[in-house]
């Protein structure tokens, strides 16, 4: 049996501790969070930890879920690695490749496995879309455009999700398209240039963020991507569209499914793992008040279906790799932290860029 520990235990983590209860031969030992710790452990039948040194240091955990907020990631990490626990880590990794390389060293260091929660890996869409690639169907792919737009109106508080310092804004905190970019890309581009900023969302109501960004990025062999986020737009989109030199594939989130286009014609498949999945992604995007898009959970919440299906693979997978079974090459980049380093990296050198206005290669940020 694989003991596990979670620290944060909001909206997400919460989630997380559900359903790997569920997963077989596992126990959620205890949970740490300042604010929902005591009615999570109730509701799950597990301890509630005083402090984050006494879930770490406990003997009966094996490994540890960190889906603390984002700015909040790198002091369990470390912890955890340094008393030899196994680590499970929410995304963004960090909100800079110093933290996110620090994070992944100290799990190297202590030989325990370190597993970056890049969730959009396992979108049967995204899966499906990678085999279309391998097999040829649209030829070398030449450009990736991701969008995730929306109108964000103003909340009754404002959430540590809208303020920079401790999400990271849109960039970080909505990294899975930037990190899904690369996935399809085969890695890291080799130069960024990010235009950025907040054009309807200031004032003491709203965060800091910028809520308007657009990322163009070139990547080796004459091939590019072009990346936007935003909760300024009163069109809602949200799609990863891949062009090839013989079709293209998009992967539309807005109105759930996949569609590879080759000479004209088109092919459907699923996002998700199941129409009714598919269905209730489009039904809540076209139904919410705040855009899908750009919505964001609340503690105390379930996630919707699509999202559970998602997180319950995701565990799965993690919970597997716990029992000893062996990763596919397709996801080892998710436990040697490369993918988490390489994300990282990309959205530093386009902070990077948005501050100094300027071009910048990813080899200013990792130093090679």
């Amino acid at each position: 049996m694989v003991k596990y520990g979670v620290v944060g235990v909001g909206y997400f983590g919460a989630e997380l501790a559900r359903i790997m209860k569920a997963e077989d031969d596992t126990e959620i030992v205890a949970v740490f969070d300042p604010e929902n710790g005591k009615t999570i452990a109730e509701e799950l039948g597990c301890d509630a930890a005083s402090s984050l040194e006494e879930l770490v240091s406990r003997e009966d955990i094996d490994c540890v879920i960190v889906a603390t907020p984002n700015y909040l990631h790198k002091e369990p990490v470390i912890a955890a690695a340094k008393h030899g626990k196994n680590v499970f880590c929410e995304k963004p990794i960090a909100l800079s490749y110093a933290d996110c390389d620090e994070m992944v060293k100290a799990c190297e260091e202590n030989n325990v496995v370190f597993m970056a929660g890049h969730i959009m890996n396992f979108f049967n869409g995204v899966h499906h879309a990678k085999e279309l690639i391998n097999e040829g169907a649209i030829g070398k792919v030449l450009y990736c455009h991701s969008a995730r737009n929306g109108w964000e109106d103003v909340q009754e508080s404002v959430s540590w999700k809208k303020i920079r310092e401790k999400s990271g804004g849109h960039l970080y905190h909505h990294i899975h398209e930037l990190d899904c970019v690369q996935f399809i890309m085969g890695g890291m581009p080799e130069t960024v240039c990010m235009e950025a900023g907040n054009v309807a969302h200031q004032g003491e109501a709203f965060g800091d963020e910028d809520d308007m960004i657009f990322i163009n990025a070139r990547f080796s062999d004459g091939r590019y991507a072009v990346m936007e986020w935003g909760s300024a737009f009163h069109w809602p989109e949200h799609y990863l569209l891949i062009q090839g030199k013989k079709g293209a594939i998009k992967l539309d989130m807005f109105d759930a499914g996949g569609t590879l286009k080759v000479d004209g014609k088109e092919t459907h498949f699923l996002l998700h793992e199941n129409e009714e999945e598919d269905a209730d992604r489009t039904r809540i995007y076209h139904s919410t008040e705040m855009d899908g898009a750009i919505q964001y959970g609340q503690p105390g919440k379930k996630p919707p279906l699509w999202l559970q299906g998602i997180m319950k693979k995701e565990m799965k997978y993690l919970n597997g790799i716990m029992h000893g079974e062996k990763s596919t090459e397709e996801f080892k980049p998710l436990l040697t932290g490369e993918a988490a380093r390489a994300v990282i990296a990309t959205a530093d050198a386009c902070t990077k860029s948005r501050y100094e206005d300027r071009k910048v290669k990813l080899s200013e940020i990792i130093g090679k």
